[in-house]
């Protein structure tokens, strides 16, 4: 990889958008654990952004590793999302607000987030990629970056006309490779045009290629006894370009299966990858809802409903056929909010969904089977 990012040990980053919780609360001393064990295995790399666990990330951060690890020892990622500023004024404080929060003097990468072609014509505005390039100048960005979750064209647009761009996170994964609104191979492509590392977030699809249907499941265990994640990460891993692989880990357990496979990481071989693409097939015939969960939709939705829950719920009931995911519709995940028939169709939730699902239609189908 380039030598300007001498500073990332491997190929694998902690991604902290999924910790673990106790209610609204990151339970430290699990984290801690975690942190210990990834920094132990010789990684180095987390990534967070102000949003992630309604604020609560980047606070963990400071308490369970920069406060107790020196400043050399990681690599730190945050991100400037379009939701936490109106005008280029508003950035700077912004800015130094997530520096103390997370605890440190500088960010080793800082992103744009979550760039799309309506955000990129905020952020271009406000002048937010200008000030970014300020900050990396006065030394409190070492790289400067973006995340994206758009068609490849756009992302060609961004490239093209700010080419100061030194990373690219994008969504890829085993399923989403080929699919035509995620487009996870133009984007990768149009990075490899540009020259640009690539960052991957979603290598598991938000656990959707964990938790797998039992079909799934029997092809990989002619493998051997790897889990799930090892395929769909290690896929991702395996591309030219690619600098670092995000996992969401939420326990220890989940953070020690990856540490397994990705502290000697070596590609899928020729078995492996005709599995992975049999899962895939698999995948693509069952027409699930591709929500990765990352419950941007939830705080802006005015009637309180649990979308990516009420789509994971669906998904669930329409892979398995369980009747229990009819149990736990009604008597969790609405008995205190709002149930799919209750959606104005106000549109919020499309306009900031990363995946672009017609969510308001989805919600359709939802309440089509759990309120029959």
């Amino acid at each position: 990889m380039e030598e300007y990012f001498e500073n990332v040990k491997k190929n694998f980053g902690f991604g902290c958008m999924r910790l673990p919780m106790d209610g609204g609360k990151v339970r430290d001393e699990e984290f801690i654990k975690m942190a210990d064990a990834f920094i132990e295995a010789g990684f180095n790399y987390f990534d967070t952004a102000h949003g992630y666990l309604g604020g609560e990330s980047e606070k963990a951060i400071k308490r369970c590793i920069t406060s107790r690890y020196p400043r050399e020892a990681y690599t730190l990622t945050d991100k400037l999302t379009a939701p936490y500023f109106n005008k280029q004024a508003d950035i700077r404080p912004f800015f130094e607000s997530q520096l103390e929060l997370c605890g440190v003097d500088y960010f080793d990468f800082y992103l744009m987030h979550a760039q799309s072609k309506e955000t990129f014509q905020k952020f271009k505005s406000c002048r937010a990629y200008e000030t970014a390039l300020e900050l990396k100048a006065e030394g409190k960005i070492k790289h400067f970056g973006i995340s994206f979750h758009d068609r490849a064209e756009v992302l060609e647009e961004i490239l093209t006309e700010y080419p100061q761009i030194e990373v690219v996170q994008i969504q890829f994964n085993y399923v989403d490779y080929e699919d035509t609104s995620v487009q996870s191979r133009l984007c990768y492509e149009v990075c490899r045009r540009h020259g640009k590392p690539v960052i991957i977030m979603e290598p598991v699809k938000g656990g959707n290629l964990v938790n797998l249907p039992e079909e799934c499941k029997a092809i990989y265990s002619e493998l051997g006894d790897m889990s799930p994640a090892s395929y769909a990460i290690r896929f991702a891993a395996g591309f030219e370009g690619v600098m670092m692989v995000l996992s969401g880990m939420s326990d220890l357990g989940q953070m020690m299966d990856n540490i397994s496979y990705m502290a000697d990481f070596k590609p899928l071989d020729e078995k492996e990858m005709a599995a992975v693409l049999k899962v895939r097939n698999i995948f693509t015939g069952k027409n699930m809802i591709p929500c990765t969960a990352c419950r941007y939709c939830v705080d802006g939705c005015p009637m309180e409903i649990l979308i990516p829950d009420l789509f994971a719920c669906y998904n669930q009931k329409k892979t398995y056929g369980s009747w229990n995911q009819d149990y736990y519709y009604e008597t969790v995940l609405t008995a205190r909010n709002g149930k799919a028939s209750d959606c104005i169709k106000c549109g919020a939730c499309e306009y900031i969904c990363p995946q672009h699902l017609e969510i308001r239609s989805l919600l359709e189908d939802v309440a089509a089977e759990f309120e029959k």
